[in-house]
C-alpha cells in the first residue's frame, strides 16, 4: 500500500526547469530559483520521503505508517492525508488532565500506534482508564522552509496572552526547547506547535510515526510495552537512522532538506468575488488569528531573505473550542496552533481531526477566542458567506 501510494502521487517535483528558466511552482515542486546543489538535496530528500521502510531497517515495533509519503501525499508528496494519529489521556473528577498510566502507575506517552511488527505483543493498547481519545490528521509541509525562516521575534510580537487589547483573542507563542540544538525557541510545527525546526520535526515523526530511532530521538516509543518485551520485538540496535557512508547524511537530514526546499502552495484563481470574500474574511475577524502573511528574517540565502509567507496563520496557540484535550509540549489541552490556510482548496475534511466536512462547518465549530468571528460570520448574508467561502476556495 505504501509503494502504491508513493508512486501514485509522484509529481512535477521530480523535474527542474532548464537553467535560466522559471515557472510558477506547482504543488510538490521545489522553491523556484533553487540552485542545482540544493535541488539534488531536495531530490535526495524526496527519495527518502518515498522510501517504504521495513522491520529490518528499523520500522516499528509500533508505527502508524511505513513511509513519509503514506501520510503526506495529497495533492502531491509533502501534502496531507487521512491517516490519523491516535492520542489518549485521562481527565480526573477535578477536571485535571494527565497522560494515562500503566497498571504499575508508570506515566505513559499520549501517542498510541495503529500497527506493529511481529511479534504483535508489541502492539500498544490504550489503557482502560483513558477517557479522552483524540485523532489528528497530518499537516501539509508545503512551504515549510519559509515557515522555519520566520523569526521567533515576529511570533512573539503577535502574541497577546492576557488579551490586553480586549478583543477576546489571547494567542500565545509556544515556548519549546529544540532537542536538536538545546536552544529555547518558539514552536511552529505540529498541531501543538511542539517543534521549532524542521530537523527536529522530521526526527520526531520518524520515531513517533514509523518507529525509527535517530540521533535526536534515540529511544523507541511503544507506549506501555515492557522493556523486556521491547528487546524481543525490536532487535535492531538504536539509533536506527544512521548516516549514509556516501553522503554522510542521515534520513532525518534528507527529510529536512526536502521540506526546507519544498515550495509553498500555489494560489488558485482570483476574481472580484474572491477579492470581496477576502475583505469579508478580514472584516469578520478571521484574519486576527489567520494572519494573511508573515515575513522571513534577514538571511544570507536569497530564497529565505525577507520573503513574504502568505500562510494565513499566526502560528500561535489558541483555544477556539476545537482543541483535542491533549496537553503537549507547552500547549494546554484545548489549545491548537492556528492552522495555515494556504493550500486549503486541496483539503478535505477540515479541523485537526478531520471532523468537519466543509469550510463552513469548520467555521461554525469555532468557539472561545473565535466566538465573535463565528458570530459575525453567522450574521452575514447568504451572499456574503458565499463570497467568503469562495475566497477560502482560492487558497
Amino acid at each position: 500500500a505504501g509503494i502504491a501510494c508513493a508512486v501514485l502521487f509522484v509529481t512535477a517535483a521530480a523535474t527542474r526547469p532548464a537553467p535560466g528558466q522559471q515557472r510558477a511552482a506547482k504543488f510538490g515542486d521545489p522553491l523556484p530559483g533553487i540552485l542545482p546543489v540544493e535541488f539534488e538535496r531536495f531530490r535526495l530528500g524526496l527519495d527518502d520521503f518515498l522510501e517504504v521502510e521495513t522491520a529490518e531497517e528499523g520500522l516499528g515495533p509500533a508505527f502508524n505508517a511505513s513511509s513519509c509519503a503514506v501520510c503526506h501525499n495529497v495533492p502531491a508528496i509533502g501534502g496531507f492525508s487521512l491517516v490519523t494519529e491516535t492520542r489518549a489521556a485521562y481527565r480526573d473528577e477535578n477536571g485535571e488532565i494527565r497522560a494515562p498510566q500503566a497498571p504499575d502507575g508508570t506515566p505513559l506517552d499520549t501517542l498510541f500506534h495503529i500497527f506493529s511488527t511481529p511479534p504483535h505483543g508489541c502492539q500498544p493498547a490504550i489503557p482502560d482508564e483513558a477517557n479522552i481519545i483524540a485523532h489528528r490528521i497530518p499537516i501539509a509541509t508545503f512551504g515549510a522552509g519559509l515557515v522555519e525562516a520566520i523569526p521567533d521575534e515576529a511570533l512573539l510580537a503577535l502574541e497577546d496572552p492576557d488579551d490586553r487589547n480586549r478583543d477576546g483573542i489571547s494567542g500565545r507563542a509556544a515556548r519549546v526547547v529544540d532537542l536538536g540544538t538545546g536552544d529555547r525557541r518558539i514552536g511552529r510545527f505540529g498541531w501543538k506547535a511542539q517543534h521549532a525546526t524542521l530537523r527536529t520535526f522530521a526526527a520526531d515523526a520518524y520515531r513517533n510515526e514509523m518507529g525509527i530511532t535517530n540521533e535526536i530521538f534515540p529511544d523507541e516509543l511503544a507506549t506501555g510495552v515492557p522493556a523486556d518485551l521491547m528487546r524481543r520485538c525490536d532487535p535492531v540496535a538504536d539509533p536506527e537512522d544512521l548516516p549514509d557512508p556516501r553522503t554522510r547524511l542521515a534520513a532525518i537530514d534528507n527529510f529536512e532538506a526536502f521540506m526546507k526546499f519544498l515550495a509553498p502552495p500555489p494560489r488558485g484563481p482570483i476574481d472580484d468575488e474572491v477579492r470581496a470574500g477576502e475583505q469579508l474574511f478580514r472584516a469578520v475577524g478571521c484574519a486576527a488569528c489567520h494572519v494573511p502573511a508573515l515575513e522571513t528574517g534577514a538571511s544570507s540565502h536569497p530564497l529565505f531573505d525577507r520573503k513574504s509567507v502568505p500562510l494565513f496563520s499566526d502560528l500561535l496557540l489558541h483555544d477556539v473550542g476545537t482543541g483535542d484535550g491533549i496537553p503537549q509540549a507547552s500547549a494546554l489541552p484545548n489549545e491548537i496552533r492556528t492552522p495555515s490556510l494556504w493550500g486549503l482548496r486541496t483539503r478535505r475534511p477540515f479541523l485537526h481531526d478531520g471532523s468537519a466536512s466543509t469550510p463552513e462547518e469548520a467555521i461554525q465549530r469555532h468557539r472561545g477566542e473565535a466566538e465573535a468571528a463565528r458570530r459575525r460570520f453567522g450574521q452575514a448574508t447568504s451572499a456574503q458567506r458565499t463570497m467568503l467561502i469562495r475566497f477560502l476556495g482560492s487558497l
